[in-house]
């Protein structure tokens, strides 16, 4: 039978901080939307970089947010994390100043889309977006812990 331990908050902190994508998840209008995210951590604030769009809306309309981050090397073996808190859009340019530099450190192939904004194929602008998301809850499941061995 496989164990399942709690994860301590140190050891959520090391699979954040390792992983760096997850599945991000908003409501809106009683609608879940669930999507793959890269995400960078600071203490223990998740920032997003995005494009203006669907998922900002939602966001902006509910800022209540999850963000599941996993690592499986199989069945057997995996490690997850699930978030909950409130995400704030930055808009004090100091704050995205900080923030856009913590995003590029961490996924440096987002730096072209960070320098510039371009019109998608419906003639549509692409904006950028950053969100801080404050943390209220966090636990983490494992098949690595203690009772496991």
């Amino acid at each position: 039978m496989l164990d399942i331990d709690e994860m301590s908050s140190k050891e959520i902190q090391e699979l954040l901080q390792q992983v760096r994508q997850g599945h991000f998840g908003c409501v809106f209008e009683g609608h879940p939307y669930v999507l793959p995210m890269h995400y960078s951590l600071q203490d223990s604030d998740i920032y997003i970089f995005t494009t203006v769009g669907m998922k900002t809306k939602y966001i902006d309309t509910n800022p209540e947010v999850c963000l599941q981050v996993e690592e499986v090397g199989d069945f057997q073996d995996w490690r997850s994390v699930v978030v909950n808190g409130r995400a704030e859009r930055l808009t004090e340019q100091p704050d995205i100043d900080r923030a856009m530099q913590l995003v590029k450190e961490h996924n440096p192939t987002l730096s072209p889309a960070i320098n510039r904004t371009w019109i998608d194929s419906l003639g549509r602008s692409q904006v950028i977006a950053i969100y801080r998301i404050q943390p209220s809850e966090m636990s983490g499941r494992t098949t690595e812990g203690i009772s496991s061995r």
